[in-house]
Parts: C-alpha cells; structure tokens; sequence
C-alpha cells in the first residue's frame, strides 16, 4: 500500500504529464490543455484513490484522455 503522499506525487506527476501531451498534441496554450485535463472524467478517475489509475503510466491514462476527447 502507498502512502497519501505518494498517491498525490504519482496524481500530480500524470497531470503534468496528460497536460503536456494535450499542447504538444493539440496545440493547445497551457490554460487550454489544463482545462481540458481538470474538466475531465480521466481526472477525477485519477482523484479516486480505490480506482488506482494513478499507478498507471502518464502515457496509458493519456490513451483515455484522447479516447475522451473524441
């Protein structure tokens, strides 16, 4: 079992990571691509701690994102 602040470390680390891969994808400026990242279904998969997607890789629960932009 992992610690709440490693939870957090691993949730902020796949938020960066989505919200790059949305400007450099989508040519998004920041705002936009955070946006689109926190008004997600993927991001709040991600603040569910029983649900576990923060153990997966930033460019699997990237997949998702893009699944749900479309």
């Amino acid at each position: 079992m992992i610690t709440i602040n490693q939870r957090d470390f691993l949730v902020n680390r796949a938020i960066d990571q989505l919200t790059e891969f949305v400007i450099k994808d989508y040519g998004s400026e920041l705002p936009s691509a955070l946006k689109t990242v926190y008004e997600s279904q993927v991001y709040k998969l991600l603040q569910d701690s029983e649900g576990e997607l923060y153990a997966q890789s930033p460019s699997y629960i990237y997949e998702l994102l893009k699944q749900e932009i479309r």
